[in-house]
């Protein structure tokens, strides 16, 4: 498929923390199967961070690290752009122009804000808005126009941030239905996954997998502090010789994201005939992950350095993201009359 026939998809990543399996199997995986089929653009959301985030050292490091961990993890910078959305300043005076559009009423419908004011109405607050800042208001404008700006068709997205996606849809059909006889913008629509359940690890407590229950297994863990996390996973007391449901199995389920076909199915087969004791399937899946992901975290850690290829790659992605941006707010702001 040629670029000229090729669907635009962005995919945007929030720098708020370490990644972990169960970013790697539900949406790094996933997204890059999307550069197959799409042309595709990824953007690190670091202003987006910066609603929860007070370290500006902690800031740059997450940054950095999101954009090592796709390149690790298999994106190519020569075939999909990948930029810092701090760089593209673009996005921001667009963002001015397309807050001034935007009913109030429709922020007040945003599910994190509503979710902020929840939380506040459980705790008996009087202030229902304590604590919640203007970033987190604002954000679903910022995020229509990270969609915008970058003419993207599609967003893939699970089934809850569909209505970052449909927010773009209602902002940009605002803007056309006031500005379109002299510029229009695309209508991006949401590309949600058909099924997410296999796509879900559940985490060190059985739940699933993620940094708000603070239950995750790092992705470039270094292999002796893998292993150890492995080992934790928590799993019955059902005896070595006894036959064991795979199904069931949290252990198993990891490994069946990691492993070959045949390997996920003679591991099925063992532990259904029995005498195949749960610390043996650790220190397999631990061997899976390993093989899986250490060239990854070599060159995870490569990457991580000072100097690295990295700046390059977010240099040229910069560059990129601005020739993008450039004509679509030129003529946003041609429209409205600047």
């Amino acid at each position: 498929m040629s670029q000229t026939d090729a669907k635009v998809s962005l995919t945007g990543i929030k720098p708020t923390g370490e990644p972990h399996l169960g970013n790697y199997i539900g949406a790094i995986r996933p997204a890059l199967e999307l550069t197959k089929q799409h042309e595709s653009i990824y953007f690190i959301a670091d202003y987006h961070a910066l609603t929860s985030i007070r370290d500006p050292e902690l800031l740059r490091h997450y940054t950095r690290s999101v954009a090592a961990t796709w390149l690790a993890a298999g994106l190519d910078p020569t075939e999909t752009l990948i930029y810092r959305q701090s760089d593209v300043p673009e996005i921001f005076e667009m963002h001015w122009v397309m807050s001034c559009i935007t009913a109030k009423g429709l922020m007040n419908r945003a599910h994190a804000y509503k979710a902020a004011r929840d939380q506040n109405a459980a705790a008996g607050r009087d202030e229902l808005d304590a604590g919640i800042n203007m970033g987190l208001y604002n954000y679903p404008v910022l995020m229509a126009v990270d969609i915008l700006i970058m003419g993207s068709d599609i967003v893939p997205v699970g089934k809850d941030q569909m209505q970052h996606v449909e927010y773009a849809a209602d902002i940009a059909g605002t803007f056309n239905h006031l500005y379109g006889k002299a510029y229009t913008l695309k209508i991006p629509e949401a590309s949600v996954p058909a099924e997410d359940s296999g796509r879900t690890l559940p985490g060190l407590d059985g739940r699933k997998m993620s940094k708000s229950y603070g239950n995750t297994i790092p992705l470039f863990l270094p292999e002796a502090k893998l292993r150890k996390m492995v080992r934790k996973i928590p799993t019955d007391s059902t005896p070595v010789e006894e036959p064991k449901d795979p199904e069931t199995s949290h252990v198993f389920q990891i490994l069946a994201q990691f492993a070959t076909p045949a390997e996920t199915e003679e591991t099925r087969r063992r532990l259904t005939a029995g005498g195949y004791g749960w610390g043996q399937l650790k220190n397999d899946l631990a061997d899976i992950l390993e093989r899986e992901l250490g060239p990854m975290r070599k060159r995870y850690d490569t990457l991580m350095e000072p100097g690295s290829d990295l700046d390059g790659i977010l240099h040229n992605g910069a560059e990129e993201a601005r020739k993008r941006a450039r004509p679509v707010l030129d003529g946003v702001r041609a429209a409205i009359g600047i």
